[in-house]
């Protein structure tokens, strides 16, 4: 039965008044501020100045408020953490991680086919806490399952998994046969490891450009793509260039239309030059770096991660037979080369950002990158700075990561000594804050 118009009106009426509030005095209270004060003994608050000497860090609700120099004492309410003389710098980024991978290449092979999608996610959220307890709050991940990646980094937002803050790529987009195309493995041990379902493959500039928007689809906040062959792929050989340059210019600019940053896998200097002749954001490697291709990085502006580790420790597990026999001469190879190359690209002035390819390597030793870029000519500064205010410019996010100033989420870590003077004191962090919440002390 219809009801005429006034008595809808007042059906309304009597609803909106019951779920009125009844008084003032139901009206839930406004929960209070949590407010922490961090006394420090010295603090590096903006990596590439001078750090700072005795400070007081306030945090409300998990995002910094104020930095003051000298110990301030807390108001009443207010939650304590004494550092005493430790040196307090932001959190670190590293740029390059691949979180559902092992960084124990045979084991991975030997469990895989017993491995599930599910177990990798298990495996993954370990990771990503013992990434987290080395002082590395904000990491990019540049491969694995694309729906895994995303629930993982969306759990740890919600506060629901322990983990550094990820901006996630999805899968690598590669060519047919080359680097990302798992086809050389093992179909059905590799299957539920290495799902084949997530349409990574193009051939074509129309066909990378569908690749590009699958991975988006799937959640990926950047782009990675393969623009040359890769040292631990078991069906490409070689570390020449594999996709064309128009495949790269459609996959850098479908990504850049979907405001997504680009990052290339890339050894071979003319797959480098073709990826920053069509605008690629970072290269990822840039094992074989020659003066015309960096003199190209700094017209373009393009950032260079080194991933300095990921060669050394390639070359380990080659000399102790724990890589397939097409992956040896190429880790050779990459080893032998990086060092020289990433030497020039830092005597030229290349703008650096902190990246290790942890996942080649065992998570949780990421920070033994600084010795090896304090090795190939950058100071301990200039290295910090490539894990923190450098790699927050790469990322776009300048404004929530990479510092401790007021307005900024509290990502916050602590070692013993000085990393200014002794790098590999990274190596050994006492202390992490994640958006406020102290995670390991």
């Amino acid at each position: 039965m219809r009801l005429a118009r006034p008595a809808l009106l007042a059906g309304f009426a009597a609803l909106i008044a019951v779920a009125a509030p009844v008084s003032a005095a139901e009206t839930p209270a406004k929960p209070q501020p949590k407010i922490t004060y961090l006394h420090a003994g010295r603090l590096l608050d903006q990596p590439g100045k001078p750090p700072r000497g005795a400070s007081t860090v306030v945090i409300t609700d998990g995002v910094v408020t104020s930095v003051s120099d000298g110990t301030l004492p807390a108001p009443a309410g207010a939650t304590t953490v004494e550092l005493g003389d430790a040196f307090v710098l932001p959190g670190l980024t590293d740029m390059h991680v691949h979180l559902f991978s092992d960084g124990d290449p045979l084991r991975e092979r030997l469990d895989a086919s017993t491995r599930d999608r599910e177990d990798a996610a298990y495996l993954a959220a370990l990771h990503a806490k013992q990434t987290l307890e080395a002082g590395f709050t904000t990491v990019r991940d540049l491969g694995g399952p694309p729906r895994g990646i995303r629930a993982l980094r969306d759990a740890i937002d919600a506060g629901e998994v322990p983990g550094p803050t990820i901006i996630n790529a999805g899968t690598m987009i590669s060519v047919s046969g080359g680097h990302g195309d798992g086809g050389g493995l093992n179909e059905e041990s590799y299957g539920a490891f290495f799902p084949h379902d997530y349409n990574n493959l193009c051939n074509g500039a129309d066909d990378c450009r569908r690749a590009v928007r699958e991975q988006i689809r799937l959640g990926a906040q950047v782009i990675k793509f393969a623009a040359t062959g890769g040292v631990l792929s078991n069906v490409a050989g070689g570390l020449g260039q594999q996709m064309t340059d128009e495949e790269m210019k459609a996959v850098i600019d479908t990504a850049h239309s979907f405001g997504r940053k680009v990052a290339a896998h890339s050894h071979a200097a003319a797959g480098t030059m073709a990826a920053v002749n069509a605008g690629v954001d970072t290269i990822d490697h840039g094992t074989f770096l020659d003066e015309p291709t960096i003199k190209a990085m700094l017209s373009h502006g393009t950032w260079l991660v080194p991933t300095m580790l990921a060669p050394v420790a390639a070359l380990a597990q080659a000399r102790a037979g724990l890589l397939p026999p097409a992956t040896i001469p190429k880790a050779e190879n990459a080893a032998a080369a990086e060092r020289k190359s990433h030497e020039l690209a830092i005597r030229m002035g290349v703008k650096i950002a902190f990246g290790t390819d942890t996942g080649v390597s065992k998570h949780g030793d990421n920070a033994r990158e600084f010795a090896l870029m304090v090795k190939a000519g950058m100071t301990p500064a200039a290295a910090i700075a490539a894990a923190t205010v450098n790699a927050a410019e790469a990322l776009g996010r300048s404004d929530s990561v990479g510092r401790i100033a007021p307005g900024m989420p509290a990502d916050i870590i602590a070692v013993h000594g000085d990393p200014l003077t002794d790098v590999t004191r990274l190596e050994h962090v006492d202390f992490v804050m994640k958006r406020g919440a102290v995670v390991k002390q």
